[in-house]
Formats: C-alpha cells, structure tokens, sequence
C-alpha cells in the first residue's frame, strides 16, 4: 500500500515538474571533450548524447 502511495507521489511531482519546464532551452549547450575542445550541440532539433567516463 506504501508503494501505491509513494509511486503516485513521484507520478504528480513528474507531472508538475514537466508542466512547469520550458518548451526549449534559451542558449548554447557546450561541453569540452577529452583534447579540451568545446564541443557545442544544436538547438534546433532533440539530441542524444552519451557520457562515458573513467576513473583512474
């Protein structure tokens, strides 16, 4: 019964949440890669894009 409750709870948080989001980000998305180039993503359309890192 608790984890009706508490996924009902994440579901409206969810909802509120994208609700109160904007349709597109204002601005440039820009990252560096690992040769320290700032690597910049386009706007226009939806991107994917995946991080992989290491520890050493």
């Amino acid at each position: 019964m608790k984890t009706k409750r508490l996924f009902s709870l994440l579901a409206i948080l969810l909802l509120l949440l994208t609700a109160c989001g904007t349709e597109k980000m204002d601005g440039t998305l820009a990252l560096v890669d690992q040769n320290k180039k700032e690597v910049t993503f386009p706007q226009e359309k939806p991107t994917l894009f995946f991080f992989i890192t290491t520890y050493t």
